[in-house]
């Protein structure tokens, strides 16, 4: 089951029980890992070894592995199609008129995919495991800025929002007799009266949700109380700190070998 405008899906698994910051922490970690380190199938490696047990442990595997590549497909395929036909003075291995397959660019495309791959799963294992409420009150109670919490927990949702949104509206248009299916022409017919409604409701929207916050005293300093309770277990605080400094450390041995 998702909850409405968010990827989270309810299960009853060990990572879902885990503190909201100790699993924005290995989402981080496996960011940060799939990111910057070196090799060809490093990302994969990190994908394998880490990102997938992770995904098995919180029963999310299937919803994960959908979800990853519909986001990461259309860069996957942009970045084989650039870095393999225009790779400068690389090995050819296969001619398509003026253009040239390269292997040298096939390579960087492979790596390329894995860092991309490594990128959109970690976010998307947080997101699928973690409630956004719990997530913004963790951040606003190890005393970040609420405005923070609010951007972070926002760009989780902006997806499935906007996917949401754009369904009601299609929905809607095809009730007014919009059609939406059918050649190349018609298809091109129906992005505007699809287009302005999503980009106006979500304006709209943002209003909306702006009045929402200021009515619920977000901006108020000092303490405040909250109605949600989160538990962890007293093994979690120092796990995320040795996450967080071999973040740091993999960052600063990046920098130093470059």
């Amino acid at each position: 089951m998702a909850q409405a405008f968010s990827l989270f899906t309810v299960r009853d698994s060990i990572l879902h029980r885990f503190h909201p910051l100790t699993k924005l922490s290995s989402a981080g970690f496996l960011f940060i890992a799939g990111l910057i380190l070196p090799g060809t199938w490093t990302a994969y490696v990190v994908l394998v070894v880490i990102a997938l047990p992770l995904a098995l442990l919180g029963k999310v595997t299937r919803a994960w592995l959908a979800a990853a590549w519909r986001v990461a497909l259309p860069f996957i395929i942009s970045v084989f199609l650039v870095q393999g036909f225009f790779w400068p003075r690389g090995t050819p291995l296969v001619f398509l008129g003026p253009l040239s397959l390269k292997r040298e660019g096939l390579v960087f495309a492979i790596a390329s995919t894995g860092h991309i791959l490594a990128v959109v799963s970690s976010f998307l294992l947080l997101a699928l495991t973690t409630r956004p409420d719990m997530l913004m009150t963790a951040l606003t109670q190890a005393g970040l800025p609420g405005n923070i919490a609010y951007i972070i927990v926002a760009t989780i949702q902006i997806v499935p929002r906007f996917q949401a949104k754009a369904a009601a509206i299609l929905d809607a248009q095809r009730a007014r007799g919009l059609e939406t299916e059918g050649n190349i022409i018609q298809r091109l017919r129906a992005i505007l009266p699809l287009v302005v409604p999503l980009v106006l409701g979500s304006l709209v929207d943002v209003e909306e949700r702006a009045i929402a916050i200021e009515a619920r005293a977000f901006n108020r300093t000092g303490p405040k109380t909250s109605l949600i309770e989160i538990s962890e277990a007293t093994w979690e605080p120092p796990v995320r700190w040795v996450i967080v400094g071999v973040m740091v450390g993999m960052v600063g041995l990046s920098i130093w070998l470059r």
